[in-house]
């Protein structure tokens, strides 16, 4: 029996325990949810061309989770015998008998579950052998070190590939699973001469093995990242233009999903409450969200409650078209839930068009950051403070790296500050965006 068999029998047999845990759930409950994923792989890790590790990965529990009135209750298992699904059943009625009401719990609404939803590609399913993984990582170590003698050692490498199964039903006669798989090879080095060390890394993420990257090209950007880094400056404290390099502006967006989800925005901890309809960002901004993309990283037929996902505006000529919420969050808000229940599925940001290269010449004189370090991201306030690293730029040109330093101002500023988004695409994230440039930033340095 092959992967594709085992997993098929696979998913039927949980279909089967959860329709079980519902049923029994049923008897007693006024309604119950149940979920379970199912995952299989292996992780290998090496360091300077040796095997490291080697995991095996088989696991996966069932959780269910009743209502009885407005109280809830939850419990899960491993074991998925009869005996064991009517213990944890049991389990969860007795943990409601003793919770506070709330009359905000519950499953989600019956009208929005996706009783009907489509096949996505995600699964594409590989089991390597032990050997035949670490010779993925070692390759791509093994480019690094070969690419410049400065590489002196590897920090590890790795090769990972996983795939796994997820079922969910509840009370409302929905009952949807769906597999998939995840493959990764990363590698980060560590480069020396007689001024100091540096290091930096590269990794490639895919549904499909045969879409990797090749680990050559993991192992060379590794190498060609860490010497760009080589030497770096001080800077002196100043107000300068900050270009947020793609792989990092995914994360200065991601305070945005923060910034915009239900349970932040019912608690009253967000910059962006009553922001809903307000324009938050340049007029010309947009974000498509676009759950139903083909072997999508962040594709997902349904949420984790078993609503629809569908495509979805949230910015549109600069203004926040929707906030994010669970059900249990829409109900606090007194609006529908959007299907965001385990988080946000592919979003596109809309760029202005300029190559790397053509922002730079944007950007003039001012900082490229390429690693940001910290915490210093107050949600509640919008208040951005965080380490730095990168490169400063003069007349559109690269001059040599810098390092410790901070970049500090306030989100909602920097949000509304945004000049340019770039052509040149981070695809391997669940927000896919180009390099951001902003208009200026407090850069802090000697």
């Amino acid at each position: 029996m092959d992967v594709k068999q085992q997993v098929a029998q696979q998913r039927t047999e949980l279909e089967a325990a959860v329709t079980r845990a519902l049923e029994l759930a049923g008897k007693k409950a006024d309604g119950a949810e149940v979920a379970i994923t199912k995952t299989t792989g292996i992780s290998v890790s090496t360091r300077m061309c040796e095997v490291e590790n080697v995991e095996f990965n088989s696991d996966g529990a069932l959780g269910i989770t009743v209502y009885r009135g407005n109280r809830k209750g939850s419990a899960s298992t491993s074991d998925l015998s009869e005996k064991a699904i009517a213990q944890t059943v049991e389990a969860a009625l007795d943990i409601a008998n003793y919770t506070s009401e709330d009359p905000c719990s519950g499953p989600g609404p019956r009208e929005l579950m996706a009783f009907d939803y489509p096949d996505l590609d995600l699964f594409h399913p590989d089991e390597p052998e032990p050997d035949h993984a670490a010779e993925k990582a070692i390759t791509a170590e093994r480019a690094a070190l070969d690419y410049d003698k400065r590489i002196k050692f590897s920090d590890g490498a790795s090769y990972d590939s996983h795939y796994g199964v997820r079922v969910y039903g509840n009370s409302h006669g929905m009952l949807g699973s769906y597999a998939s798989s995840r493959h990764s090879i990363s590698c980060s080095v560590i480069a020396e001469d007689s001024k100091g060390m540096e290091r930096d890394y590269s990794y490639t993420v895919s549904r499909d093995k045969d879409e990797l990257w090749v680990p050559e090209k993991v192992g060379t950007e590794a190498a060609k990242r860490t010497l760009s880094r080589m030497e770096p400056r001080r800077l002196a404290t100043g107000q300068f233009p900050v270009m947020f390099a793609a792989d990092v502006a995914t994360g200065l967006l991601g305070h945005l999903v923060m910034g915009i989800s239900g349970s932040n925005l019912y608690r009253k901890s967000s910059f962006l409450l009553d922001k809903l309809g307000h324009q938050i960002l340049p007029d010309w901004f947009e974000i498509n969200e676009r759950p139903h993309i083909l072997k999508g990283m962040a594709s997902a037929p349904f949420d984790s409650e078993g609503l629809v996902t569908r495509d979805l505006d949230i910015i549109k000529g600069g203004e926040l078209q929707t906030y994010l919420a669970t059900s249990y969050a829409a109900r606090k808000l007194n609006m529908q839930p959007t299907g965001h229940a385990g988080g946000i599925h592919n979003w596109f940001v809309k760029n202005t068009g300029q190559s790397f290269e053509q922002m730079l010449k944007e950007l003039g004189t001012g900082l490229m950051v390429t690693e940001l370090m910290g915490q210093g991201v107050n949600i509640v306030t919008g208040d951005y403070s965080r380490g730095a690293a990168g490169f400063w730029v003069e007349n559109g040109e690269i001059q040599y790296p810098v390092s410790e330093i901070t970049i500090a101002s306030n989100l909602e500023d920097m949000y509304k500050q945004i000049v340019a988004v770039g052509a040149d695409t981070e695809f391997r994230s669940q927000i896919q965006t180009g390099s951001i440039l902003i208009e200026s930033m407090k850069v802090g340095g000697e």
